[in-house]
């Protein structure tokens, strides 16, 4: 079997358009565009960086649509953003990563915070980094798929969610699905 058939087969590479009706919110992180390492420190399944490049891209437009709302919580290239920005649809609230780099720093978020359907979240890139007090739910990344039993992709007695690319089938996740996992405290990450 070859990545992309591995890919296909387990709903990580989106084939056909997946846009939701009116506008809707999602979440993701870590694509790491243009980092070659990445794909065998994640154990990623990609044959070189332009095929992830390429995937995770066009996974990224077939879910969202350019008026639904992005919260991207950091790590989008290994070199810069700036060229990506602009091929990505939805109006993205980008939050910093440590592997970030732009011409335009002013256009970046430290952590941003989001009260949604009774909710209160933060988006914030390294859990870590969480303001001091802050008493609902974390959206983060930053550990990939390197540390499952800590940072595993929900985990209601902390109340965080990862949503690094690894944990999320290589593509953005609804808001709405988040919200849902949280109501309910199901913690499979099912049919996204």
């Amino acid at each position: 079997m070859t990545n992309q058939e591995y890919r296909i087969a387990h709903g990580m590479e989106v084939t056909r358009l997946k846009h939701r009706a009116g506008k809707a919110v999602f979440v993701t992180s870590d694509l790491h565009l243009d980092h070659t390492n990445i794909i065998s420190y994640c154990n990623r399944p990609f044959d070189n960086v332009r095929e992830m490049n390429d995937v995770l891209i066009n996974n990224w437009n077939r879910i969202i649509k350019p008026d639904d709302t992005v919260f991207f919580v950091g790590d989008m290239s290994f070199k810069s953003s700036d060229k990506y920005i602009p091929i990505l649809n939805g109006n993205i609230y980008f939050i910093w990563g440590n592997h970030d780099q732009t011409t335009d720093p002013g256009s970046m978020h430290s952590s941003v915070p989001l009260t949604y359907k009774g909710i209160n979240y933060i988006f914030v890139h390294d859990p870590k980094l969480t303001p001091r007090g802050f008493d609902g739910w974390v959206i983060h990344g930053h550990h990939h798929n390197n540390y499952p039993d800590q940072f595993p992709f929900f985990n209601p007695e902390k109340r965080r969610v990862n949503v690094s690319v690894e944990l999320t089938k290589y593509q953005p996740v609804s808001l709405d699905y988040i919200t849902t996992l949280i109501k309910t405290r199901h913690g499979r990450i099912g049919s996204l």
